[in-house]
This record gives structure tokens, C-alpha cells and sequence, in this order.
């Protein structure tokens, strides 16, 4: 016999499906019956809960911002600060589908609402950043713009790519050997 899921676990199911999804075809090339075929549910069901695909993308996106924003402010204060944000970020790169849908939700930012959150997460990360380490706004828009160069760069592969020339050194440098070598290994 076989147990029924509960409404949030449904829900659930569906924001997974919709990230995934979103991550690999992006806003405009996702359709919530796509979303509906991998959560195994009607396409019907879905827009009862979330409305249209934009509504879907966007609890999609405000969860991602969210988790992000989240390891962030779990980094305690003082002296260790900026490695360990590095690191917290560093822990969610691993997510392949979390940066693309990241990424797709700022080249959205001409929507009005979408636009409003991607501003309010860098923001707040730029300013969470200061508040933890105790650094001026230089160090800030360098960790901020290093991040963004961070989604862009696994976003486009370049673990699996090492072998191509520059890329290697691009990689080592951002991330570290140590990090470097344990995404290429996580991508073999």
C-alpha cells in the first residue's frame, strides 16, 4: 500500500521539478506542463497552486535567494568572517541547478518583481558581508562581484573544463586549489 503524500510534500515535489526545469530551459523555455510531467501532477494542479509560470519562477527564485541569504547570515561575526561566507558560498555552488536558476532570475531583473529581488539579495549580501566582517565597501563589491563571477563560471562549466586553455588557472584562482580540484572531481 502505498502512502499519499501530504499537500507540502506535493508542493514540494513541484518546486523541484520547476527548478529543475527552470534551470535547464530557463524562464522563457519552460512551460508549467513541463513542470507538471516531472512532478507527476497535472499541469492544472500546478497553476491552482502557483498561479501562473511567472509566480511559479519567481517562489522558485525567492527560495534560492533565500537559502543563499541564509548561509549567509549564519556566519558568525569577527576576524573569520569573509573566508567562511566564501565558504558558505562555495557549498552552494555545488548546486548546478541553483546557480542557473540564479542566474536566469537576474538576467530577468527587467521584470519589475524580479528585478526588485535580485537587487534586494545583492544588496543585503553586500551589506551582510560588511556587518560580519567588519570591512568597508571595496572588500563588499569585491565579494559580491568575485560571487557573481563564481555563477558565471560554474554556470558555464568550467570544472568540467579544466583542460581548455586558461580555464584551470581562471578556476584556482577564484576558488583555490582545494576547492578548484573538489568541484572537478564532483563533475567527473
Amino acid at each position: 500500500m502505498s502512502t499519499r503524500m501530504t499537500a507540502d510534500e506535493r508542493r514540494e515535489q513541484i518546486l523541484a521539478a520547476a527548478t529543475h526545469a527552470f534551470a535547464e530551459h530557463g524562464f522563457a523555455g519552460t512551460t508549467t506542463d513541463q513542470v507538471a510531467r516531472v512532478a507527476g501532477v497535472s499541469q492544472p494542479y500546478v497553476v491552482r497552486l502557483f498561479g501562473t509560470k511567472k509566480q511559479l519562477f519567481q517562489t522558485v527564485l525567492e527560495r534560492i535567494c533565500g537559502a543563499i541569504l541564509e548561509a549567509f547570515e549564519a556566519v558568525p561575526p569577527g576576524p573569520d568572517a569573509a573566508e567562511q561566507l566564501g565558504q558558505a558560498y562555495v557549498g552552494l555552488v555545488h548546486d548546478r541547478d541553483l546557480l542557473r536558476v540564479l542566474m536566469h532570475g537576474f538576467m530577468a531583473g527587467s521584470d519589475p518583481e524580479l528585478g526588485a529581488l535580485a537587487r534586494r539579495t545583492l544588496v543585503r549580501t553586500f551589506a551582510l558581508f560588511q556587518e560580519l566582517t567588519g570591512q568597508g565597501t571595496e572588500a563588499a563589491r569585491n565579494f559580491v562581484a568575485a560571487g557573481m563571477l563564481i555563477n558565471v563560471m560554474m554556470a558555464t562549466e568550467f570544472p568540467q573544463h579544466g583542460a581548455e586553455p586558461g580555464v584551470e588557472e581562471l578556476l584556482v584562482c577564484m576558488l583555490g586549489e582545494k576547492t578548484a580540484a573538489e568541484l572537478a572531481g564532483a563533475t567527473r
